[in-house]
């Protein structure tokens, strides 16, 4: 996420909780028509009065547009916020999930966490890693070393099967050339 979207009209650094409240409100967002104090309230399990109060902190650094008794919408910023949280959210989920294997619960905790600690140039990596790995298959030691070069210049499937093939020609000639011991 660029600096400017985590401060806010006062130039204060957004907190986690902010972020969660702003992530939350957009999926919220995504999923009905209007969002109210008591879905927020529901969806981060916590009471109404907490949520009133951090809507007026987010409504005071023009993140949402709320009044009291009145439904709650995210202005520009506080819709980019909320959906760079997401992206987040999904990114590391995912990795957690389908990459280390990870519990859904667990990982969606974990995420959680993470989604507000890890740059966005690291964030960035893990995504090109989960396509790298995705894309050109697992063959040979310089297997990983390719990673950088995929960064670089985006993905080359033919590039990814040539790989594959060398690799393979040269696994087969080294089959070929052992000999089978007796135990």
């Amino acid at each position: 996420m660029t600096p400017a979207l985590r401060k806010s009209k006062a130039e204060k650094p957004l907190t986690a909780v902010m972020e969660d409240y702003l992530e939350a409100i957009f999926d919220l967002s995504q999923d009905k028509k209007v969002v109210r104090v008591k879905d927020i309230a529901s969806r981060m399990d916590v009471k109404m009065p907490t949520v009133s109060s951090m809507l007026k902190t987010l409504n005071e650094r023009g993140l949402v547009h709320y009044e009291k008794y009145e439904y709650i919408e995210l202005t520009k910023a506080g819709n980019d916020v909320g959906k760079e949280m997401r992206r987040r959210h999904e990114v590391l989920n995912k990795f957690l999930t389908e990459i280390l294997k990870i519990d859904d619960k667990v990982a969606d905790d974990e995420a959680c966490k993470m989604e507000h600690t890890l740059s966005e140039d690291t964030l960035d990596s893990l995504v090109d890693f989960m396509e790298f790995i995705q894309t050109c298959p697992r063959t040979g030691e310089s297997w990983l070393n390719n990673f950088e070069e995929y960064r670089k210049n985006g993905s080359n499937p033919e590039k990814c099967r040539l790989r594959g093939d060398q690799f393979s020609c040269s696994f087969q000639e080294k089959i070929g050339s052992m000999q089978c011991k007796k135990s």
